[in-house]
C-alpha cells in the first residue's frame, strides 16, 4: 500500500537532493529525514513542511495522491490564469 509519507520519502531520497531541500525549506537534513522516514510509525511530517518540499522540488506527486484518494484530480492553471 502506498502511503503519502512514502511519496514525500522517495522525492527526496536521493541524498543531494534531499540536502538541498532541507537547506532551502529551513530544516537540518536529519531532522526532514527523520520526519518523512516511512519506517517509523511515529515519524510526522506537518503540512507546511510538506507544501515546502512541494514548492522547492516543483513536485506535486503528494497533492495529486491526496486528490485522487478524495475523488479529485488537480489541473494546473497555465500562465495566463486559464485552463
Amino acid at each position: 500500500m502506498v502511503l503519502l509519507i512514502n511519496i514525500l520519502h522517495d522525492m527526496i531520497s536521493d541524498g543531494r537532493l534531499g540536502r538541498v531541500v532541507a537547506s532551502k525549506i529551513g530544516k537540518r537534513y536529519s531532522t526532514m529525514m527523520r520526519e518523512l522516514n516511512p519506517y517509523d510509525p511515529s515519524a510526522k511530517c506537518s503540512a507546511q513542511t510538506m507544501l515546502d518540499i512541494m514548492e522547492v522540488t516543483g513536485d506535486v506527486r503528494p497533492l495529486e495522491f491526496m486528490a485522487k484518494k478524495l475523488g479529485y484530480h488537480i489541473v494546473k492553471e497555465k500562465e495566463n490564469g486559464r485552463h
